[in-house]
């Protein structure tokens, strides 16, 4: 009897030492879930327990329960942080700045009162000029969780990259102008033209600055309103991104355009601390005469010695090439030079402004809305100054630029006006630009 006895309680020791086997299995594989935050803290308890209960008649370490409940009593709480700021404590909103709102009307909704709010204005000067507020630009507010709000921190987006933080403190009111982490993208695109540059980059999904940055380094040498279908591009170039904003193109490393039966290849280089961008033979894109006066618009008319105007029913020649594009389009002087009239023309050209280039070259730009400010006649204007709007003064069915060009007092078509470089590679710098070229154009594998 005492054997069947001892039999008996061998046989359910043996039941609980496998139950105990299988449950310290299933809590070494949780406790190990549970510090990479695997399961949901509250069953952890409950493991512990039924653990501990299948110690009755089994020798288990002590130690490991200990640890196991250490790692948690230990495990790192994760602070929310904003701006560099720890916010566990504090309450949080962001916002944008309104039209005619300036720091003083932000501060006074969280009662600071006009004595902070000059020290407030000191403490930003030294690092923004807040006359630059700017409105629809994001700030953030930071307070405490009390009645009151208290306001303790205050971020301004001075732009995507750079902002600044107000921080109050009592009687300390400090500022310091900080900026988000930048991460850099390597990317190399390529896109066939079917109807415009800006469609064929932004529709296959690419940044819409990509197609400015080329347009800027080719506008000496392709005029993007005759662009050709089955035109082709291809770049090399960086993109800026904080966290999973889009904040820019930093560089076009190098580029190659197909147009007009000819590649253009751009390659850049540093010339005196300066970069400019050369083809494969190291001359400059730059020329003294950009391709077209404005950006983004289509060609509506011209260069003829017989047109039928559409408002006078009559045929006469029109000695220019007329860009429709939308009203307050930004016009743009072709090339350096002087302004020797701005005016009204009574002959049918609205607001127009001449501009004296050289002893050979003059432009003329007409139907101008206004005209930029600064801009009078005996002005000096570099290449790609702002001169005036767009607009449709004078004798004009809607918006558009009416552009002539005048070589030694003559009428010539501004699309055949072939303009000369600017100086290229310098002699001795000639070697170190072609292993340059050659090393980018292998990148873009581009012959």
């Amino acid at each position: 009897m005492i054997t069947e006895k001892t039999d008996f309680y061998r046989k359910i020791d043996t039941i609980i030492g496998d139950v105990h086997a299988l449950l310290s299995s299933s809590f070494r594989i949780c406790k190990k879930m549970l510090i990479q935050n695997v399961i949901f803290i509250p069953f952890f308890p409950l493991l512990v327990s039924i653990n501990s209960c299948t110690n009755i008649n089994s020798n288990i370490n002590n130690t490991d329960n200990s640890s196991s409940i250490d790692t948690v009593k230990n495990t790192k709480h994760v602070h929310q942080i904003i701006y560099g700021i720890n916010v566990d404590s504090l309450y949080h909103e962001k916002y944008s700045v309104r039209h005619g709102e300036n720091l003083s009307d932000i501060l006074s909704r969280y009662n600071v009162d006009n004595r902070h709010i000059a020290k407030c204005d000191s403490a930003i000067s030294k690092v923004f000029d807040i006359k630059k507020l700017r409105a629809g630009n994001k700030y953030c507010v930071i307070t405490e969780q009390d009645s009151l709000h208290t306001l303790r921190h205050l971020i301004y987006e001075i732009s995507p990259v750079e902002y600044f933080v107000l921080s109050i403190d009592g009687n300390k009111i400090t500022s310091e102008k900080n900026k988000h982490k930048v991460i850099e993208k390597e990317k190399i695109a390529e896109g066939v033209i079917e109807t415009s540059l800006w469609n064929a980059v932004v529709g296959q999904g690419l940044q819409w600055e990509l197609a400015m940055k080329l347009s800027d380094i080719y506008a000496w040498n392709i005029d993007f309103f005759g662009l050709q279908k089955g035109d082709m591009f291809k770049a090399k170039y960086t993109e800026r991104w904080v966290d999973t904003t889009f904040v820019g193109i930093d560089t076009i490393k190098c580029a190659m355009f197909y147009h007009d039966n000819r590649e253009y290849h751009a390659i850049p280089f540093d010339i005196n601390g300066k970069t400019e961008y050369f083809d494969n033979n190291g001359n400059s894109l730059r020329k003294a005469f950009l391709k077209a006066p404005l950006k983004y618009s289509r060609i509506s008319s011209k260069f003829t010695h017989s047109r039928f105007h559409p408002v006078l029913k009559i045929r006469r020649p029109h000695h220019g090439v007329d860009y429709a594009a939308p009203k307050g389009t930004h016009v743009m002087s072709i090339g350096d030079g002087k302004v020797v009239a701005k005016g009204w023309d009574k002959k049918g050209g609205g607001n127009y402004i001449k501009i004296q280039h050289n002893s050979i070259y003059s432009t003329v730009y007409m139907h101008l809305n206004g005209f930029a400010k600064g801009i009078s006649q005996g002005s000096n204007v570099k290449q790609s100054d702002l001169i005036g709007y767009v607009g449709s003064t004078g004798t004009a069915t809607g918006p558009h630029l009416d552009f002539r060009v005048y070589k030694n007092g003559r009428p010539i078509d501004p699309l055949k006006l072939e303009s000369p470089s600017v100086e290229p590679v310098p002699v001795d710098s000639m070697a170190k630009f072609m292993i340059k070229k050659d090393s980018l154009l292998r990148d873009l594998r581009v012959d």
